[in-house]
């Protein structure tokens, strides 16, 4: 009895895809101000340049750029505050035992909401080299020019 969970996605991290190789993703909660919550029902977020670090126990998310909310006052939030993540002491341990390690990074992938509850997606990855990248998109390209033939190939019919 599995049940999907809905979400409803508020930002995705395009680029972390192109710049990173995506080991492993984890979900954690976010830490929010009042007025950030109302700022990322409407969408009014961006995950590019940021990333999350490990300070003093606690992971933190840095460069997420939340815009102050419009009809908000005196008590609006700093757009690029530094916001506390949520995570399982273990998770954090084993986190921070790879990024010393091996060189790898906390990246946000993706922002959501489950219910009423903000949730970061943090992909732990490694950078790609600019032959990477290219890589990628030549694969991507050769995908999709498959496709299109084999749909160019359906709408024409058998051949005889």
């Amino acid at each position: 009895m599995s049940e999907e969970r809905q979400y409803k996605l508020i930002a995705d991290n395009r680029k972390a895809r192109h710049d990173f190789f995506i080991d492993e993703t984890i979900e954690a909660g976010l830490v929010l101000v009042g007025t950030e919550v109302k700022s990322l029902r409407a969408g009014r977020v961006n995950l590019r340049d940021s990333y999350a670090e490990i300070r003093g126990g606690q992971v933190v998310l840095v460069g997420v750029h939340i815009s102050p909310y419009e009809q908000g006052n005196l008590n609006n939030h700093d757009p690029l505050r530094a916001r506390k993540l949520l995570l399982h002491r273990r998770e954090i341990d084993r986190l921070n035992g790879k990024v010393r390690e091996k060189g790898f990074t906390l990246v946000p992938t993706k922002l959501y909401f489950i219910g009423s509850h903000a949730k970061v997606e943090i992909g732990l990855a490694h950078g790609k080299r600019a032959y990477d990248k290219r890589a990628t998109i030549a694969t991507r390209d050769a995908a999709r020019d498959v496709q299109r033939a084999l749909r160019d190939r359906q709408k024409r019919g058998p051949t005889v």
